[in-house]
């Protein structure tokens, strides 16, 4: 059931309206099983990816309506929340969305016919081959009617162009791992960790066996082969690897 609240014509909603907001995505996430949300699951993000490097908008009206489609990069749900709160304008007739985490994807048609919005938005998501993303397609409703295969394309086709017309990224996740080392062996094993540039190293001598310390951090994935045999060979033993 969507949510009618009032606001000064505006695209971007006011702070206050923020509560609002997110009750209203709530009770979309809930209410609209039948309106293309898929996969609540949460899941890592790719090892790598081609993502958006900052907000996207694209405006078309389209017999007589207005789509506003506002695309940007995303991290994880939370943020997904988060960006539809702020962009989302409760004045207009549809705020329409689809979101794509790696496995991990929804879309929601916010009133529309089943299978009109947030399912075309989410394609094109896929059709233009980025990740970690999510498009929010607003409609101002203009007297006309569409029809479901007209919907499709509007919001299908506005999302799309927003997306083409993006400046995009390719990101490579650095991938968390942890091993024990012994308390003789922890200055070469730094020395390594630090020549193939490893990021958040954390030292923890509480945890682990007796004359060992734990040390955890994170990688570039096409590193770990490298530096698990740099550090081998290094320390003339073998020390493995595990995955946080």
């Amino acid at each position: 059931m969507k949510m009618a609240v009032r606001l000064p014509p505006r695209l971007f909603s006011p702070a206050t309206a923020k509560a609002e907001s997110t009750a209203k995505l709530c009770i979309s996430a809930v209410s609209s099983v039948g309106e293309g949300i898929v996969r609540a699951m949460s899941s890592p993000p790719p090892a790598s990816y081609t993502t958006l490097k900052e907000r996207a908008t694209c405006e078309r009206e389209i017999k007589r309506s207005k789509f506003i489609a506002i695309a940007a990069p995303i991290s994880d749900e939370r943020s997904a929340h988060s960006f539809l709160s702020e962009v989302q304008d409760l004045r207009a007739s549809h705020n329409c969305w689809a979101y794509k985490l790696g496995d991990q994807y929804r879309s929601n048609d916010d009133g529309e016919p089943s299978g009109t919005a947030g399912k075309p938005i989410y394609s094109a998501i896929v059709s233009s081959g980025v990740d970690m993303v999510m498009v929010v397609v607003i409609r101002y409703f203009g007297g006309i009617k569409l029809g479901t295969g007209g919907l499709a394309r509007a919001y299908g086709g506005v999302a799309l162009e927003c997306l083409k017309g993006a400046t995009t990224c390719f990101v490579k996740p650095k991938v968390p791992l942890g091993m024990e080392v012994p308390f003789e062996l922890v200055g070469p094993v730094y020395h390594q960790l630090q020549s193939f540039h490893v990021e958040d190293i954390k030292q923890d001598y509480d945890t682990g066996k007796d004359g060992f310390t734990m040390l955890t951090f994170r990688v570039d994935h096409e590193k770990i082969e490298d530096l698990e045999n740099a550090i081998n060979s290094t320390c003339s033993r073998k020390i493995g690897f595990y995955k946080q």
